[in-house]
C-alpha cells in the first residue's frame, strides 16, 4: 500500500472551491475516487502526488504535498483545471487502520 492509501476527509482551504462538507477521498494503490456523501464517486488515477481524474473530468488534477507534520496523516492540495490552480484544500486521513497495516 502507498502512503495515500486510506480514506481522507477533504476541507476547503481557499480559492474558488465550494464548501467541501461531506467530501471524502478513498484511495487504494493507483486508483481512487472523490465522493460527496452517498453520491457515486468521481474516479481518479494516482500518479505520485497527483490525483488525475478520468473522463469526463480528465482536465482536472489535484496536486498534493505533505502538510509538514511528518505523521503521514495530512496533505495540502491544489485543485487544478487545465493546469491552473482554482482552489486549495487539506486532506486528513480518517481511516487510521489503513495506515496501521502499512506500518507492520
Amino acid at each position: 500500500m502507498g502512503d495515500l492509501d486510506g480514506v481522507w476527509r477533504v476541507e476547503r482551504a481557499g480559492g474558488a472551491l465550494p464548501p467541501l462538507a461531506g467530501v471524502r477521498k478513498r484511495i487504494h494503490g493507483a486508483r481512487g475516487e472523490t465522493r460527496i456523501g452517498a453520491l457515486p464517486g468521481v474516479p481518479f488515477d494516482v500518479d505520485g502526488l497527483e490525483l488525475r481524474y478520468r473522463q469526463p473530468f480528465r482536465f482536472c488534477v489535484d496536486v498534493l504535498e505533505p502538510d509538514g507534520s511528518g505523521d503521514g496523516f495530512g496533505y495540502r492540495g491544489r485543485a487544478t483545471v487545465l493546469g491552473l490552480t482554482i482552489g486549495e484544500f487539506t486532506m486528513r486521513r480518517i481511516d487510521v487502520r489503513e495506515r496501521s497495516k502499512a506500518n507492520r
